[in-house]
């Protein structure tokens, strides 16, 4: 994969190694589409040299893709007893937050 960049001052389109943050005018390429990557007419084409070639997960990303699976094989946490000095009743929750009634 590697990261298309348009730097409109210039006319040029750069095309480099994969990009570690978003960025406006970047956008991400497999690698059929940036060897097949054409520019607008009057505009120039950079190359930045990459290697190409996947060399597959490495061991750091197995271990965080194993971390993920541990996680998300852990039970939820139980539910808190909600605090003896609230008044209300819940009626709804959105994430942290809770929406009480007062009857």
């Amino acid at each position: 994969m590697q990261t298309l960049t348009y730097v409109y001052a210039d006319q040029t389109a750069v095309l480099g190694p994969l990009a570690t943050y978003a960025e406006p005018h970047a956008y991400d390429l497999c690698a059929v589409h940036s060897e097949r990557l054409s520019a607008p007419r009057g505009w120039e084409v950079l190359r930045l040299a990459t290697d190409l070639h996947d060399r597959g997960p490495n061991h750091d990303d197995l271990l965080a893709l194993a971390d993920a699976v541990r996680e998300a094989g852990r039970p939820l946490a139980a539910p808190r007893p909600a605090p003896a000095d609230e008044t209300g009743r819940e009626t709804s929750r959105r994430g942290h937050l809770r929406v009480l009634t007062t009857d």
